[in-house]
């Protein structure tokens, strides 16, 4: 065969071997792709270090720009007016995530939200909790209040007191057509509900953050981008509130 054919001609396939049954605990084997995508990764970030340096000794110390003023001094560091009021969950995010990643997180923590809200029911939360509405009963006076039952009011057992919904009557309970759940039962029940509760919780306060940590992106980003502005007074937090010169498209 001619050497010009050679490099057309069928070549062996070389395979690398993978992890031993015996070595399996520690890991995955590395194989060369493997490297080379984490040597790419590696070399990218040395030559990001690289311009940062770069570009931090060829800054001029002495050089003057307008956030000098807008800036104070704390312990040796500068810290932004804004900055002081945010809470330590919106600062990382809006140091290290854009506002893509925070729209993107803000609906799949609104859909689990609202995944929650539908597993609780919310009418079957605890009284007086704040994530659901009250059941009220009305009283002629005071000494029916500290006389009240609410299993007899309901005509019901203890354990279905707290239900807005699907709570069984005492004859109904007698007819043996609903079975009365277990102590045991009724524990897990219990246990898995506060669980849901407090993820709920949890997730209606990450909302909170996301939605500030979005606003407060889209503002910065505003103050880039637009053009003529004034401020129009502060919000709860006591951060300025801006607003912008209308201006005539062409």
């Amino acid at each position: 065969m001619s050497s010009s054919l050679k490099k057309f001609a069928p070549r062996r396939e070389h395979k690398e071997r993978g992890q031993l049954s015996s070595r399996k605990h520690l890991g995955h084997l590395e194989k060369h792709k493997d490297y080379v995508v984490r040597a790419k990764d590696y070399r990218e970030k040395q030559r990001q270090l690289k311009r940062l340096r770069e570009r931090a000794a060829a800054r001029n110390p002495d050089e003057f720009y307008f956030n000098m003023e807008r800036s104070q001094m704390k312990d040796g560091v500068h810290v932004e007016d804004r900055r002081t009021a945010l809470s330590a969950g919106v600062q990382r995010l809006l140091d290290t995530q854009n506002i893509t990643y925070v729209q993107m997180n803000r609906n799949i923590n609104r859909q689990k939200i609202e995944k929650l809200q539908s597993e609780l029911h919310l009418a079957d939360t605890p009284q007086g909790s704040h994530l659901g509405p009250r059941h009220t009963v009305f009283v002629d006076s005071e000494e029916d209040v500290r006389r009240f039952q609410p299993a007899k009011h309901f005509n019901t057992l203890p354990e279905f007191v707290k239900r807005k919904h699907n709570r069984p009557t005492t004859e109904t309970l007698e007819k043996g057509e609903l079975a009365r759940p277990s102590s045991k039962v009724l524990r897990k029940a219990a246990k898995t509900r506060e669980e849901r509760l407090q993820e709920l919780k949890d997730r209606l306060e990450r909302e909170e953050q996301l939605e500030r940590a979005e606003s407060e992106m889209t503002l910065r980003r505003s103050l880039k981008e637009k053009g003529a502005k004034r401020k129009v007074g502060k919000d709860r937090l006591g951060l300025a509130i801006y607003k912008w010169k209308a201006e005539r498209k062409k």
